[in-house]
């Protein structure tokens, strides 16, 4: 028997995914890719544009069906489960983080973290303290009470990274998380990004096309032409 704390929090098996099926303009954006990654592992999936990363993350995130293969999260298998199925593992397990912040303008920084908590039944003083400890970690507690459009573009990023932790996921999926900052405030960010999910043991897959970020974690992928190497 197989020890769970070793099992892939991530897992897919052949997955193949096109686009327009059948038509002139068909695309084949997926062919038979597999992935795995391990509990604390911290995958860098490097792709150029238009290779199909976004529809990778969306199917591991569950956001997306692929047309063949399986995705087991967390050690379920949940290929051709029913949608509410499927987002309530993604609300339990699945953090996003997404080139643009996303973040509600209405509502300060410790607002926009504590509200997925309330989303998800958490008293609100511990999820107003979780979100304080999370904006403490990514060294931003300071500018708890300001509204997005008063955060510079690093400090809007990580308070989106802590939302996306806000409820404690297993598996952090971003897609290009520091692309829209410049060089040195997206080593900053990113700086603080890997020291969040080493200290919460999260794991992640994180797309980037920045080759130095890449190098920085445990592992990395790269996508081109509808599969996947380690090359």
């Amino acid at each position: 028997m197989s020890d769970p704390s070793h099992d892939p929090i991530l897992a897919l098996a052949n997955i193949t995914k096109t686009y327009n099926a059948g038509k002139p303009n068909q695309v084949e954006v997926l062919r038979g890719v597999d992935l795995s990654v391990a509990p604390g592992e911290i995958v860098a999936l490097v792709a150029p544009s238009g290779a199909g990363k976004s529809t990778l993350l969306h199917i591991a995130g569950l956001l997306d069906t692929p047309d063949t293969g399986s995705v087991t999260l967390a050690g379920q298998n949940l290929t051709g489960q029913s949608d509410r199925k499927r987002t309530m593992a993604r609300r339990a397990d699945v953090g996003f983080i997404y080139q643009f912040h996303h973040l509600l303008p209405e509502f300060s920084a410790l607002e926009n973290i504590v509200l997925p908590q309330l989303s998800n039944g958490t008293p609100k003083n511990e999820a107003t303290a979780r979100a304080r400890m999370l904006l403490e970690r990514v060294g931003v507690a300071s500018r708890a009470s300001h509204r997005p459009a008063a955060l510079s573009g690093g400090e809007q990023q990580r308070v989106a990274f802590c939302r996306a932790l806000a409820n404690a996921p297993r598996l952090l999926l971003a897609d290009e998380p520091t692309g829209n900052l410049d060089p040195a405030t997206s080593d900053q960010v990113f700086g603080a990004l890997m020291a969040l999910v080493r200290d919460t043991g999260l794991s992640a897959l994180i797309a980037t096309h920045n080759l130095e970020l890449a190098a920085r974690m445990d592992r990395t992928l790269r996508l081109d032409a509808g599969q996947l190497s380690d090359k």
